[in-house]
């Protein structure tokens, strides 16, 4: 498993190997969006478990951009001390750890926010809880500003890189798909139009952390909703943003009204139901100059060896095999090949809900048996 476990770099990013654990809603902060000490923990065990590069759980830039209980949050000064605790704990664990940044847009919670939700058109749609209120130009233009200024704080925390969130249905994504922007104004339209708000939010964040930061995107390839972004459209967004100077881009696909083809599908039980972004990622690979990262049912190094050395992608993505396996990829390096032992169940995401948290419910269950 050379390939997986060379060294490599996302700008001036130096990291130990080609695996990423890509950003994971955990449920481990306060109610005001302050990280816990048990995410603090949980980032520290990922480190010392042999990970190339954290990126965070999806963070709020603005409390109406949130969605989970839970979740953490970079719209205020205040969580300074807690945020450089983090950094530092990662870092001296010998690890690297980016920031993902998001606004749910229509896809917010008011409970949680305590605001109506907002989007690029008040549509009735499934992935929306209720029908949002349409964004103004103003409104536009504040969301791009806590963009910037959450980059800001993220970079003076020592976070090693920032990730824009445009992917799941969440407000990026939302601009850029036809079925949840019919707007009629330079942001509707085209795929021209549908992506000046994500070109705006990037070209900000960037002209605030400086070229030399490294600033890379969460993207979907496909919404496989009906009238919903395809992966044409994200193939010409994504060579623009190469163009623009973006340091890599990490490849999904669906929402949550996506059937079963959401973007953390379940009975990832066998190779063949493995990897199932890869394709759209080689489609994207072939039309950038940037590293591309690919997500989605990555269980066994076989089959993440296979991408990287014969089909050229740069970096994998995983999440739900290391909420079991925190240490899994020293495992692998340690010569121990057998595929990660979780089972794709997303029984994980519930004790984030109710009990403060995620962990591996059939893990568990299997100690207490014991």
């Amino acid at each position: 498993m050379t390939e997986i476990f060379e060294k490599t770099s996302i700008n001036t990013m130096a990291l130990p190997n080609r695996l990423v654990r890509s950003a994971t809603w955990e449920g481990m902060c306060d109610p005001d969006g302050r990280p816990g000490s048990r995410l603090i923990e949980y980032y520290n065990t990922l480190a010392k478990g042999g990970i190339g590069l954290i990126i965070s759980g999806y963070t709020f830039i603005c409390p109406e951009g949130k969605q989970l209980p839970g979740q953490m949050g970079i719209h205020t000064d205040d969580f300074a001390d807690t945020f450089n605790k983090m950094t530092d704990i990662v870092h001296n664990a010998g690890g690297k750890i980016a920031i993902q940044l998001v606004h749910a847009g229509g896809q917010a919670n008011q409970k949680m926010s305590g605001h109506p939700p907002l989007a690029p058109s008040a549509v009735k749609v499934a992935q929306f809880p209720v029908i949002p209120t349409m964004l103004s130009q103003t409104d536009i233009k504040d969301i791009v500003k806590a963009f910037s200024q959450a980059s800001l704080r993220a970079k003076s925390y020592g976070f090693d890189g920032i990730q824009i969130h445009c992917a799941h249905g969440y407000l990026i994504n939302q601009f850029l798909s036809p079925l949840t922007n019919q707007r009629a104004d330079e942001y509707g339209g085209s795929i021209e139009n549908r992506s000046r708000f994500l070109f705006k939010v990037y070209e900000e964040i960037r002209s605030v952390v400086g070229e030399s930061f490294p600033l890379f995107i969460k993207l979907n390839a496909a919404d496989y909703v009906d009238g919903g972004l395809e992966i044409e459209d994200a193939v010409w967004v994504s060579k623009k943003l190469s163009q623009k100077g973006i340091d890599a881009i990490e490849v999904s696909s669906g929402t949550g009204a996506s059937g079963a083809l959401t973007p953390i599908r379940t009975k990832i039980i066998s190779p063949d139901k493995e990897a199932y972004n890869l394709e759209h990622a080689l489609a994207i690979k072939d039309e950038v100059s940037c590293p591309v990262m690919a997500v989605g049912g990555f269980r066994s190094s076989e089959i993440i060896e296979k991408a990287i050395k014969e089909k050229g992608i740069d970096f994998i993505s995983l999440s739900r095999p290391l909420i079991r396996e925190p240490d899994l990829p020293d495992r692998w390096k340690q010569g121990d090949n057998r595929p990660a032992a979780c089972i794709s169940c997303n029984k994980c995401f519930k004790p984030g809900l109710f009990k403060g948290g995620i962990y591996c419910v059939p893990k568990r269950a299997e100690a207490n048996n014991h």
